[in-house]
């Protein structure tokens, strides 16, 4: 009996890192279903569009993806999984184009700020900002000017049919986005050693070390904090934490000490780590988690 692959909701167009993670985390058989916004993602299950969703959380350079955390917060679905992927930026023009035919380079801002040098070594380009790094390859493409290029990642220039003028031309090798797969099931993940969860405190003295102290008192690793401002609330903030631990045990027995020293506690995903590398899989027995 035939199944249908699953599909796999992503912010861009095709040839977007986003969806490179997608398949690195999943497997080829999946299919890809580019959204054009954070907000029109996270309604692409709701829709019917897309089984599962993968959606960058944070960059090591850049920092957190804010909208895509407060798109967590306002939806109901479940971490199932972590991904890490290296991000390397490349020049990419038309076929027969070349540096010196060069008037201008698009991409999304933080893509022009990360490649702040290579830009700095050829002053006439202008600088054109874009939507998406992918979506800027399909418009220069298209338009199949020898005067334009684009800087996006590999896929790209291979979904999209462009040439690679220079090759890996971002300023900082480190440069890495981290991913979470979501997903409308909240049933337990094998294998699973780590936790995103989200908490409100008390407006009192020492309401935040309250709340962080069960993870210290369990042998519970604090990996990161993040506060975003509780809407209709002014002046008010929810922290989300992501913890890791030897066992879900742990983490549990945490949560419980926590949910005694806060207001609120809400668990976004206990899911397996991504151990600091995009080789990690969420595939298990054919069946994605």
């Amino acid at each position: 009996m035939s199944t249908k692959p699953l599909r796999v909701g992503f912010q861009g167009e095709h040839g977007a890192f986003s969806e490179e993670a997608a398949v690195r985390l999943l497997g080829d058989a999946i299919v890809t279903v580019p959204r054009p916004t954070f907000d029109r993602t996270f309604h692409a299950i709701a829709e019917g569009a897309a089984d599962l969703l993968l959606v960058p959380i944070e960059n090591s350079l850049a920092g957190s993806v804010l909208r895509v955390y407060d798109l967590l917060l306002e939806n109901h679905l479940c971490i199932r999984a972590e991904t890490m992927l290296p991000i390397e930026l490349h020049l990419i023009a038309c076929p027969g184009a070349t540096l010196e035919s060069l008037r201008s380079i698009e991409s999304h801002p933080m893509a022009l700020m990360q490649c702040e040098r290579f830009i700095a070594e050829h002053p006439n380009l202008k600088r054109i900002p874009a939507e998406d790094t992918a979506g800027s390859v399909r418009e220069v493409l298209a338009l199949g000017d020898k005067s334009r290029a684009a800087i996006a990642g590999r896929r790209a220039a291979e979904y999209y049919g462009g040439v690679l003028l220079a090759s890996a031309i971002q300023d900082n090798t480190e440069n890495y986005t981290r991913f979470f797969l979501l997903s409308t099931d909240h049933s337990p993940v094998p294998g699973a050693d780590k936790m995103t969860l989200t908490t409100r405190l008390a407006h009192r003295a020492g309401a935040l070390l309250a709340a962080l102290e069960p993870f210290a008192q369990r042998g519970v690793n604090l990996l990161k904090i993040e506060s975003r401002p509780i809407h209709g609330c002014p002046w008010e903030y929810q922290f989300i934490l992501d913890v890791e631990a030897t066992s879900p045990g742990l983490l549990e027995a945490a949560v419980s000490d926590l949910r005694r020293a806060t207001q609120e506690v809400r668990v976004l995903g206990l899911y397996p780590g991504a151990r600091g590398n995009s080789e990690n899989s969420a595939i298990d027995n054919g069946r994605a988690l």
